[in-house]
């Protein structure tokens, strides 16, 4: 096996010397993508996930993981880089209509197509919503099936449109959709096992496969034959259905073995003799193996793959003779198939045309009669049945007519090379006695031959395993042949030659063993001094002179005759001159071999003569030299001819006799008793060897097993240094590491002292800043609130005068008014009426008139109240907030006092002990509980201030109402009591009145009790704002009193105590 990275290479040779693959595995070579990682010295492998052979060559394109499309022609030996795509390809095909052309299915769900000889892209087509898993290209190469997991679509390849698209159910999943090949139907395989089938022009259902009865197959992979008459489906079973595509019928189910659970996909592998019918299918399995078998006998044929490194998906040649595989560890593996089985593409047997008569113009051709014909000793009739060509069976005739086929050598020298093969079988009348070759293969390799390769290696493996097969038959066969030296030269011709058919081999060589070399093994283990006597008597008889030369110069028959009869002429001819040779070999008597010899000898006479070194003589007779065949044939008929008889060897070699059917018959014409004794000394030595194999085996192990304890020790002490110098080294990093830790620690700590200390001079500044900002406002609000209080003071003042001056005036107008009435009353009686209704009027709008300039100061009189009631509440609210702000202040120096004192104490605690410490706390804790007791008294002082004020407030109110009260009834009992006085007084002066009525009365009595209670209350109200006014500026003194000394105490109380912490 071979091997290829085509990491960094462009292009190349995919092998430096034409593989070999074996029988056991066919692998040709194996490829990779190795890629150096980035972050460790050992390389990763990129994955191949894909590959698509052409249609008519050896050619492949593969895609990797990192969207690399490379091309491989195995014809040519050659591999370039097509294309980077830049994405994972998840689906190749590369049978188009333009041959150059493939198609790439990439993950970002594009479809590409790109040109191998330009390596350009040529078109980018998209459309599907999920990764394209398959691809399937029309036999015409115009139309393209891609296939997702959700939908599949149509291409038109001449276009790059896309035509038509498959839509489905949610519920059911798309399987795979593809092609049938040689024809317009298109294959539509569900997950619910449902198979359709479409016309691709109309998109029409053509036909439905029935779904097999009893459990669910579970269909996952399909697959056709080349003509699209059968149709494999398989799935999650180990049974594969096979479908008649003419009938619709199931036709056969194929069970495979029990270790195969699943099949994941399927391959039929194309056949030149088929027609198309394929009968082998690849089937890849669960377990990453690949099982081919015949669905006609189902016979499984061969296997690829192992456990270890499984397949992951397969893809076959147009031809059948390649297969390349992406294995799990993302390695593509490409595996010779012939090379694996003779079944695959062997060809049917030929059909022969039997001469009738003289002329061989006159031939006939019978496929489906047994013709019968005469050999050359007239055994019984054998019969032979060529393979299958189509559906059709042609019989061919075992034996052919000597006499025909001798006038076919003489006229041409040779048989033909397409017929050579089945005229050798008829001529030898090989019985293909299968059971009996069967029973000494199965006997396995003889002991003889069991290390055939270190003395023949061949270059083939399976030609080496053929050949080792064939010999150890014939040893078992007989024993002469497991002691006979040459015999593996001898044989490797024919094995060579019949390497597709190891019974026809065996045979033919077991033929020669008893007809040809029947007397060779007579003076075993010496050569055969009768048959070389034989040959130097016909050459004394008719080379007298070149034999002479022989015996001159010490060149006896075993020089110059024996080693041409142990290869049977294989080292001094041609593969085409060594054929011509057994032509006719195989059509004369067994002694035309030993003529064969002579006439070899006496045809190359002239070199031979020039000769004088007894080496130049070996080497003639062991290379091939300048010698015409054909005149060496000539000569050997001569020889046969003219030699006498009493030295001609017919005398000695019997009459050509096949092979007996059923057995082989008996080859014991060798002295027993000397192969018997080298047969046990063999065996004893094969034994001894054996034994001294073990000996060494044993010795050997124990060796390995000393070195390997001895490595393991030593691998051990150094992993041990390598542990402590890493330890050291880990130890002085660590050191460096904390010195560097500890330097960076002490920097930080001194930048963090520096920014502590700008920290607090900042706080500082700020905060002096904010009590000086503090003071000013708190002045300015001091200055506006005494500027408030004059103000509001000058305009009660003011508001005050006026209203005294008003009530003034108002109880002037009333005298006058009461002067006007007692002068209107000592008015003629004649003009009473008049007079009293107008003065009734008069006195009627002056009560009005009164009574709107009442509800005036009234209303006046409610604003004032109003507005010193707020005012108050205005006053008590500042007092009360001034309070807050100056337990506010306190508290917050306070805290800074507390804050300035803990970071003092930190800073001292970590020099000092901890029981200092600790009584620094409880200082700290006293200072804290003194302060907060401080600022609750203070507190409880301001809430008693407060009380205080408001019982003040709530004692002025009520004196102010009571007062009001007090006043109202005295103006109300001394106006009426004047009216009373002033009524009795009318009623004195005015007896003559007595028309006056009693309403008229009354409404006078009315208008004066009401006016004299007017005035009364008028003058009252105007004694009781007075009284309040000056009560209301006292309450303003005090107010005042109280506030100046709430400050004074603010600034007279002394600090919280300053302890200093050493």
């Amino acid at each position: 096996m071979q091997s290829l990275d085509v990491a960094h290479k462009a292009s190349g040779k995919i092998w430096h010397r034409k593989p070999t693959p074996s029988a056991d595995n066919g692998l040709m070579v194996s490829i990779q993508h190795s890629q150096a990682g980035t972050l460790s010295q050992f390389s990763r492998n990129v994955r191949f996930l894909h590959t698509a052979f052409d249609g008519q060559t050896e050619t492949f394109v593969a895609g990797d993981h990192q969207g690399n499309v490379y091309v491989f022609d195995l014809n040519k030996n050659r591999f370039f880089l097509g294309q980077k795509t830049g994405h994972p390809c998840t689906a190749v095909a590369f049978n188009l209509r333009r041959k150059s052309e493939f198609l790439v299915g990439l993950s970002d769900y594009s479809l590409k197509c790109f040109d191998t000889d330009t390596k350009e892209m040529v078109a980018w087509m998209k459309g599907h919503e999920s990764a394209i898993r398959d691809i399937s290209v029309h036999a015409s190469g115009r139309y393209a099936l891609t296939t997702s997991t959700d939908t599949a679509q149509l291409w038109d390849l001449d276009t790059f449109q896309r035509k038509r698209k498959l839509n489905i159910k949610e519920d059911v999943g798309i399987v795979q959709v593809f092609f049938l090949p040689l024809s317009n139907v298109i294959i539509t395989g569900f997950k619910d096992d449902t198979i359709f089938a479409w016309e691709s022009d109309t998109l029409k259902c053509k036909y439905q496969l029935p779904v097999p009865p009893g459990n669910s197959p579970h269909y996952r992979a399909f697959i056709s034959t080349k003509d699209g008459r059968i149709l494999a489906a398989g799935g999650k079973s180990r049974f594969i259905h096979l479908w008649d595509l003419d009938t619709h019928r199931l036709l056969r189910i194929v069970e495979l073995p029990a270790k195969v659970t699943t099949v994941k996909q399927m391959v039929f592998l194309p056949d030149n003799f088929d027609a198309g019918a394929n009968q082998v299918l690849g089937v890849l399995s669960q377990d990453g193996i690949v099982r081919f078998i015949n669905i006609n006998t189902c016979k499984l044929l061969f296997d690829i793959g192992s456990i270890e490194n499984k397949i992951n998906n397969i893809t076959v040649s147009s031809s059948g003779r390649h297969l390349s595989s992406v294995m799990e560890d993302g390695s593509l593996n490409v595996f010779n198939l012939h090379a694996m089985s003779s079944e695959l593409n062997k060809p049917p047997a030929p059909l022969v045309k039997v001469v009738s008569g003289n002329k061989m113009a006159d031939t006939s051709t019978k496929p489906s009669l047994r013709q019968k014909g005469k050999g050359r000793a007239g055994g019984k009739e054998n019969k032979m049945v060529g393979e299958p060509t189509g559906s059709k069976e042609i019989e061919i005739p075992e034996r052919l007519n000597m006499e025909r086929l001798t006038a076919i050598l003489k006229g041409y020298g040779e048989y033909p090379s397409k017929y050579r093969m089945f005229i050798w079988r008829s001529v030898l009348r090989l019985p293909e006695n299968h059971t009996a070759y069967a029973a000494l293969v199965d006997k396995g390799t003889h002991p003889a031959y069991v290390n055939l390769q270190e003395e023949y290696p061949i270059k083939s493996r399976k030609l080496l395993r053929v050949l080792q097969r064939i010999l150890s038959a014939l040893a078992h066969w007989s024993p002469i042949f497991g002691e006979t030296q040459y015999l593996p030269v001898l044989v490797f011709p024919f094995v060579k030659l019949f390497q597709n058919n190891h019974l026809v081999c065996f045979e033919i060589i077991a033929t020669i063993m008893e007809n040809w070399a029947e007397h060779w093994f007579e003076y075993f283990p010496n050569p055969p001094i009768n048959i070389l006597s034989l040959i130097e008597n016909v050459l004394a008889h008719h080379d007298k002179y070149l034999l002479q030369h022989f015996v001159k110069y010490g060149v006896t028959s075993q020089i110059y005759a024996w080693p041409l009869l142990e290869t049977l002429f294989s080292e001094v001819l041609t593969k085409d001159e060594w054929l011509m040779l057994w032509d006719n070999v195989f059509s004369n008597h067994p002694s035309f071999l030993l003529m064969a010899v002579v006439a070899y000898t006496i045809s190359a006479r002239g070199p031979l003569m020039q000769c004088i070194e007894l080496d130049d003589f070996k080497f003639f007779y062991h290379h091939r030299n300048a010698v015409d065949v054909r005149q060496v044939i000539k000569e050997a008929y001569r020889l046969m001819e003219a030699t006498p008889d009493d030295i001609h060897p017919h005398k000695t070699l019997a009459e050509f006799k096949p092979l007996t059917v059923g057995q082989y018959p008996v080859f014991n014409k060798y002295p027993k008793f000397i192969v018997d004794y080298q047969v046990q000394e063999r065996e004893r030595i094969r034994h001894e060897e054996m034994e001294y194999l073990r000996q060494r085996q044993v010795s050997l192990e124990m060796q390995k097993e000393t070195m390997k304890r001895t490595q393991e020790e030593e691998a051990w002490y150094r992993q041990q240094q390598l542990l402590m110098d890493a330890e050291e080294k880990r130890r002085i990093l660590i050191q460096t590491e904390e010195q560097k830790l500890t330097a960076q620690r002490k920097r930080l700590f001194a930048m963090n002292r520096e920014v502590k200390l700008k920290e607090l001079q900042l706080l500082d500044a700020a905060r002096r800043k904010f009590l000086h900002f503090q003071k000013e406002q708190r002045q300015k609000e001091l200055r506006r609130l005494d500027d408030e209080v004059q103000r509001k003071a000058l305009l009660r003042d003011q508001e005050t005068e006026s209203a005294i001056e008003e009530a003034e005036i108002r109880n002037i107008e009333l005298q006058l008014q009461k002067k006007m009435f007692e002068q209107e009353l000592f008015r003629e009686f004649a003009t009473a009426s008049h007079q009293l209704r107008t003065e009734q009027d008069m006195h009627r709008k002056q009560a009005e008139l009164e009574n709107r300039i009442q509800d005036r100061l009234k209303d006046v009189e409610r604003e004032r109240q109003m507005d010193v009631r707020k005012m108050l509440q205005d006053n008590l609210a500042q007092t009360a907030q001034q309070n807050i702000e100056a337990w506010a202040q306190n508290e917050f120096e306070h805290r800074h006092r507390l804050e300035d004192l803990e970071r003092e104490s930190k800073a001292i605690q970590l020099a000092k002990k901890s029981s200092e410490n600790r009584k620094l706390e409880e200082e700290v804790h006293n200072l804290m509980k003194q302060v907060q007791a401080q600022t609750a008294n203070e507190a409880d002082l301001a809430k008693l201030q407060l009380g205080e004020q408001k019982d003040l407030a709530a004692e002025s109110d009520q004196r102010r109402l009571q007062f009001l009260e007090d006043e109202g009834y005295k103006a109300h009992y001394h106006g009426r009591k004047l009216t009373e006085d002033t009524i009795s007084t009318l009623n004195s002066h005015r007896a003559g009145l007595a028309g006056l009525d009693n309403s008229s009365k009354s409404e006078l009595y009315h208008t004066l009790v009401t006016s004299d209670c007017d005035t009364d209350s008028k003058v009252s109200f105007d004694r009781d704002g007075r009284a309040f006014d000056e009560r209301e500026i006292a309450l303003l003194h005090e107010v005042r009193r109280l506030r100046e000394k709430l400050a004074v105490d603010n600034r007279t109380k002394k600090p919280p105590p300053y302890v200093a912490l050493d």
